[in-house]
Parts: structure tokens; C-alpha cells; sequence
């Protein structure tokens, strides 16, 4: 909630946490050090302001998904999680909208309560609604 990045930086040392051996690696000591480092140096967090509007910033990768819950700019609260196996195969469009229903449903208290704008760098999103076919994943959300 409170570091960027969190599942993507962590994603080497929650494999430690599997039945597998366990085997500490570069890897794992670079993302240890990286958590560290960002935890150190993490963002000063606004304070909640309902009379404004909310911004939810969203974005996926090929590893993981996140967003961060913003006002005027200023962070509030970051949400991200590592992705699935299956969910590594979904198509770029289905990642991005993925990341959005996570942070929907992460940050709802926030949201329900206010106007809130999501924010994402996959501009073909925006037809999402406008659709007059969609695929039953994209018809649950």
C-alpha cells in the first residue's frame, strides 16, 4: 500500500516463500535491496480529501499489475500484485483492463464515496463501454 511497485520489486522474494528449496539468490538480494531502498525513500502520502475528486492511475506488465490512488497529483495509496500464470497470457487489452478491476475493487471504500477518474496508458480502453461485443471475461467486469 505504501511502496510503488511493491509485487514487481517482492516478486523474487515471494518465490523464496514456495515448497521448492529455498535459495537465496542475486536476484533475491538485488529485490531485498531494492525494497529497502524504496521503503526508505518512499513518497510522502496525502491525506484524503472526499470533497475532491479521486484519480486512479492503473497500468500492467508482462509480470504484474498496478495502480496508485491519487489527488491533485499526490499519491494516496498504491496497489499492485503480481499476475497469475494464466493471466500472463491475456492479451495487452485484457492485462490493462485487469489492472483497473483490481484497483476498483482495492480502492472501492475510497471510490464509492466520491467522483473518481481512472487514468491509463492504453487509450483503446476507452471504447470499453461503447462496446457491442465482448468476450465473457470482459462481460463479468
Amino acid at each position: 500500500k505504501f511502496v510503488k511497485r511493491f509485487s514487481q520489486i517482492v516478486a523474487p522474494l515471494t518465490s523464496l516463500t514456495n515448497k521448492d528449496a529455498f535459495n537465496w539468490s542475486k536476484s533475491a538480494h538485488v529485490a531485498f535491496e531494492e525494497l529497502k531502498k524504496e521503503t526508505c525513500s518512499c513518497p510522502v502520502l496525502a491525506v484524503l480529501d472526499f470533497s475532491r475528486p479521486f484519480e486512479l492511475a492503473c497500468d500492467a506488465s508482462g509480470e504484474g499489475i498496478g495502480a496508485v490512488l491519487m489527488q491533485n497529483q499526490h499519491p494516496i495509496a498504491f496497489g499492485s500484485r503480481k499476475l497469475k500464470e494464466y493471466e500472463k497470457k491475456l492479451s495487452i487489452y485484457d492485462k490493462e483492463m485487469l489492472a483497473i478491476m483490481h484497483a476498483l475493487i482495492k480502492f472501492r471504500k475510497y471510490l464509492i464515496c466520491g467522483r473518481f477518474v481512472v487514468k491509463t496508458d492504453h487509450n483503446s480502453l476507452r471504447l470499453f463501454l461503447h462496446q457491442k461485443e465482448l468476450n465473457d471475461r470482459q462481460q463479468r467486469w
